[in-house]
């Protein structure tokens, strides 16, 4: 079974989407299930995790209500405010939606770069572990070393990194070494995995496998295939790219794993860690 370990759902008209505006064209519409099924057919993918896209728990209650209601959405990655005082029990309630997989804060867009290391957030962390929920982490590289931090003080915090840590792949070698350190210093720990994913978006129009080649291949170099996961993040993929392309582009790729290695990372590996 192949699963997609990251695309999103939104309705703009809901009103909570800040980065999601008619200057965006290409996303600035409701993207839905019926939207997804043919491509999802087309490439054999059977489910999805979807994740969150606005920093609000009212978008999570709504993709909760979407995967209630769709067979082919396996787990829900949502959206609480973890340094709040109130956060563990909002985690107990929606832990109580059966598709509730785990919870995303937008790191990537807070003005500190060490929010995750810094912010008190331990006992939202303490109920997110007891609950059996997972963690993704939006980052660049330049959140790595807070990343790590947290890392360590949370050992039993199931983590994944989304999107490979965004690499800088328009900057050619320029951010190579800083992007692949970083990745080798978080595969350290061994409760991390690794989001193979968005790297479509990062990279400069007219991408090709020569392209994200040796990214992908660092990427597996760094967590090896059992904690890789394949994920679209369509329909941000549109931006760039397209699903048939991304995922035809990523099985040729990974042709050189073992079948068992391929099967893990288009959608084993997803199973396990999200608990799906």
């Amino acid at each position: 079974m192949q699963i997609d370990a990251h695309q999103h759902y939104w309705d703009p008209s809901r009103g909570d989407y800040g980065w999601l505006t008619p200057a965006m064209p290409a996303l600035y519409r409701t993207f839905a299930p019926a939207d997804l099924a043919p491509l999802r057919a087309r490439c054999g993918v059977t489910r999805t995790v979807v994740v969150q896209a606005a920093p609000t728990v009212e978008e999570t209650r709504y993709l909760l209500a979407l995967a209630r209601n769709d067979a082919s959405i396996a787990g829900v990655v949502g959206w609480v405010p973890l340094d709040d005082r109130d956060a563990p029990d909002l985690i107990a309630d929606l832990a109580r939606e059966p598709k509730f997989r785990g919870v995303r804060p937008m790191l990537q867009d807070l003005p500190d770069d060490d929010w995750i290391a810094t912010a008190d957030t331990s006992r939202a962390i303490e109920a997110l572990i007891a609950h059996d929920l997972a963690f993704d982490a939006l980052i660049f590289t330049r959140h790595a070393p807070a990343l790590e931090m947290f890392l360590a003080q949370h050992p039993a915090l199931r983590v994944v990194i989304d999107h490979s840590a965004k690499p800088p792949l328009r900057d050619g070698n320029a951010g190579w070494s800083a992007w692949s350190d970083a990745l080798a210093r978080l595969a350290r720990y061994p409760q991390v995995c690794c989001k193979l994913s968005g790297l479509a978006t990062e990279a400069a129009p007219g991408w090709g496998d020569a392209t994200l080649r040796p990214w992908i291949a660092q990427v597996l170099a760094a967590f090896g295939p059992q904690r890789v996961m394949w994920g679209s993040d369509w329909p941000v993929l549109n931006l760039n790219g397209d699903y048939d392309r991304w995922h035809a582009c990523a099985q040729r790729l990974l042709a050189p794993l073992t079948d068992a290695e391929r099967d893990a990372v288009f959608g084993g590996n997803a199973a396990a860690f999200y608990r799906l």
